[in-house]
């Protein structure tokens, strides 16, 4: 698998709709520890199981069905170039959504049209029929591209007759082809769509012929913006119909910040909107964040499918990442996605996962995979630690003609680089950055960081335009620096025809072939974006507002602190530009008690 190149997958329900809420006497669902257990014929566990869909039985078939991305099961099982063998979708089923056991490979060779990878499987059941959507990382059509395709059976398992043909053909000019990954179907007042796309390109939607088996390029309509998301899912909750797309690097070892972002319609095709309004479609990219990393051992989650069980509870099932375990043993560099499953919740509706908590890594209720079940877990929403008193002596308000004596440069820029005018801190960007040994260094303004846990915020503006490329990779936004090897970095970023909200983690040195930097995004960039990280012990946790007041939770990354760390300032990756900060402010932080300790 490529790094940026996985797909998502979809449930759509199949057999009688779940049962409502079961009473105390039926049984309770078994508890559950991520991930889940994907039992192998030689009594293994498969190892990864990327981009998962799944699938509930039809009629009185009570199992669920379990649909991977092409990949390793296990670094044991070696193909003939000594690496580990590839599965071309793997399957599995179960009767507890929790063990699960391998029912073979839906493509025991790749359609013939097929040059590339399969990845991304969207199982579907309609009209008596099984079909299995999938992404063709590239084709021998010509000129070649990568394109969705189906393959059709009477049973869930298989075996799988080809349609011979891409569903959704490749596009674009060649060396410049759109990515067509990620399938996802939906049938709305009866008309079917196919979702597909990623960050070449962005996601698109077409209808799809009554078979399923072709589209129609007339219909295809953009749905999001390219250079952001991938992985679509589509969830209809209350009226809406709501776009879940996983956003960065899937595949990037332990410094992984894939997360799970939502946006809303009251159309299948959108303008779909984040909870500020903000459309997917933007330049300064909306997405309200779902599901990301919460400093446990499991960093980026994403690329998932929604399923219900039958007690009425939602569930989200996805893939991450094992920070401490994260590649197949004797290939560094590829990393293990396994699929974990979490209760998906609804608030003020916008869902959340274990009610705002992200990835569960202890034990957990179960969900009820068998009718007359129910399961033991109730939503129990985070309340998000907030600051409380400001520490002063660590706060600016830049209403000064020069800086205050708490700040020091690391690598004092040009004296005429910066300013202090009418409140605020304007400081040009450099044509610089922070990732040693590349040169130059960018500046870093600084000064010490509390002891303990705080809050630490700022007010920027990037004057970037608002629309358009390319102002790669210009930025401005905090940093909590032990030195220029070793930071986390909360900026507002241009990255090509987008502006993002973008957390960022450095580390050095690093074993080789492993990353020394991962990046996750918050929510979306406003004309000025206001930007927080707070600490809790070794976690930072990252939050966005557009105007201060309602905060978007992201991504939390890890880091020890040090007798030197710093609270720092930057303004970098390419000039002509300035950042614009208006404040910053240091907090001591009001910690509720089921965030004090550790993410579970």
């Amino acid at each position: 698998m490529v790094a940026l190149a996985t797909a998502a997958a979809t449930l759509v329900s199949a057999g009688p709709a779940p049962a409502g809420t079961a009473s105390p006497r039926h049984p309770v669902a078994p508890s559950y520890t991520n991930p889940l257990k994907l039992a192998l014929p030689s009594g293994a566990m498969a190892e990864s199981c990327a981009d998962p869909d799944v699938l509930r039985g039809v009629g009185s078939d009570r199992h669920w069905y379990l649909y991977c991305t092409s990949d390793a099961l296990t670094a044991a099982e070696l193909g003939p170039d000594g690496r580990p063998l590839l599965h071309n979708v793997p399957m599995f089923s179960s009767l507890d959504l929790i063990h699960w056991t391998y029912r073979g490979d839906a493509f025991p060779a790749k359609p013939s049209w097929v040059s590339g990878f399969l990845w991304a499987p969207e199982i579907v059941y309609r009209d008596g029929q099984y079909r299995l959507y999938y992404a063709a990382s590239d084709t021998s059509l010509p000129d070649g591209g990568s394109a969705i395709g189906v393959a059709t059976s009477s049973s869930p398992t298989g075996p799988w007759t080809d349609s011979g043909q891409p569903v959704v053909e490749p596009q674009g000019p060649p060396g410049s082809r759109r990515w067509i990954f990620d399938p996802e179907v939906l049938t709305a007042d009866g008309v079917s769509y196919i979702y597909f796309g990623s960050y070449f390109g962005g996601i698109a939607a077409r209808r799809l012929s009554a078979d399923g088996l072709s589209s129609d390029p007339a219909s295809q309509q953009q749905v999001a913006i390219d250079n952001r998301y991938e992985g679509t899912n589509i969830v209809v909750h209350d009226g809406w119909y709501y776009l879940l797309a996983s956003a960065t690097n899937c595949c990037n070892g332990p410094l992984t910040g894939y997360s799970v972002f939502a946006a809303r319609s009251r159309s299948p095709l959108g303008p779909f909107l984040d909870r500020h309004g903000v459309s997917v479609l933007a330049g300064r990219v909306g997405g309200t964040p779902v599901l990301s990393q919460n400093g446990n051992r499991w960093v980026g989650a994403g690329h998932n499918t929604v399923i219900t069980d039958y007690s009425g509870q939602q569930w989200i099932v996805y893939h991450a990442v094992d920070r401490n375990d994260p590649y197949y043993a004797g290939a560094v560099g590829y990393t293990k996605r396994p699929a974990l499953i979490d209760p998906l919740d609804w608030k003020q509706g916008w869902p959340t996962v274990r009610g705002g908590r992200g990835p569960s890594d202890s034990p957990q209720p179960g969900p009820a995979a068998q009718p007359g079940e129910r399961t033991a877990y109730r939503p129990r929403f985070v309340v998000e630690p907030r600051p409380t008193r400001v520490y002063r002596s660590l706060s600016d308000d830049f209403r000064s003609d020069t800086l205050s004596p708490q700040w020091t440069w690391v690598r004092q820029p040009d004296a005429g680089s910066y300013r202090l005018d009418d409140g605020q801190l304007r400081w040009q960007t450099q044509n610089a950055d922070l990732h040693p040994p590349a040169t130059p260094l960018a500046s870093v303004l600084t000064e010490p960081a509390p002891t303990g846990n705080y809050v630490v915020e700022t007010k920027v503006r990037v004057t970037v335009p608002p629309e358009g490329c390319c102002q790669n990779y210009v930025q401005g936004g905090l940093v909590i620096y032990n030195d220029d090897g070793n930071y986390l970095k909360l900026a507002s970023v241009s990255i090509w025809n987008t502006r993002q909200t973008e957390f960022g983690k450095q580390v050095s040195p690093v074993p080789e072939g492993y990353p020394s930097y991962g990046n996750a995004v918050v929510g979306p960039v406003g004309t000025t974006t206001y930007l927080r990280i707070v600490r809790l012990g070794e976690r930072y946790t990252a939050y966005t507002s557009l105007d201060g007041q309602h905060w978007d939770k992201g991504a939390t990354w890890t880091q020890a602190a040090t007798s030197h760390t710093r609270i720092g300032l930057i303004s970098m990756g390419g000039s002509g530009f300035s950042s614009n900060f208006d404040y910053v402010r240091v907090s001591a932080v009001h910690v509720p008690p089921d965030q004090s300790g550790k993410a579970g």
